[in-house]
C-alpha cells in the first residue's frame, strides 16, 4: 500500500464543512479511479492533514490523470475557502505540501 499526507493550514471550525465536501466527493467513483483505498483527515492547532492511502504505489499517476474530472476540479475549487497552503511561497500543487515519510513500520498479520 502506498500513502500520501498532505499538510496544510485550516481553520479548525471548518472540519464539519471539509468532512462534508470530502463526503459527498468519496460517494462517487472518484476514490475507486484515483486508486484510493482510505482517506483519513486530521486537525491538530489550525493544521489540517490529510492522509490518503492507495492500493498500488501508483497513486499519484492516478491521481495526475483524474486532475481533469470536473468533480476533482470541483472539489479542490470547494475547499479552497476552508483550507490554504501551509507555505503559500513555496505552494503551487498538493505534491508541494506533502511530508516526506521518513520512517514505517509494520506488525506481521
Amino acid at each position: 500500500m502506498h500513502s500520501t499526507l498532505i499538510v496544510a493550514r485550516m481553520d479548525p471550525g471548518s472540519s464539519a464543512k471539509v468532512a462534508d465536501l470530502f463526503g459527498d466527493f468519496d460517494a462517487t467513483d472518484m476514490p475507486h479511479r484515483m486508486g484510493t483505498r482510505r482517506r483519513q483527515l486530521f486537525s491538530y492547532r489550525g493544521l489540517y492533514f490529510h492522509l490518503q492511502d492507495f492500493d498500488a504505489d501508483n497513486g499519484g499517476e492516478l491521481i495526475e490523470e483524474a486532475k481533469f474530472d470536473p468533480r476533482f476540479i470541483g472539489i479542490s475549487e470547494d475547499l479552497k475557502p476552508f483550507i490554504d497552503a501551509y507555505d503559500p511561497a513555496t505552494w503551487r500543487s498538493p505534491k508541494d505540501a506533502m511530508a516526506e515519510r521518513f520512517y514505517s513500520w509494520e506488525g506481521d498479520r
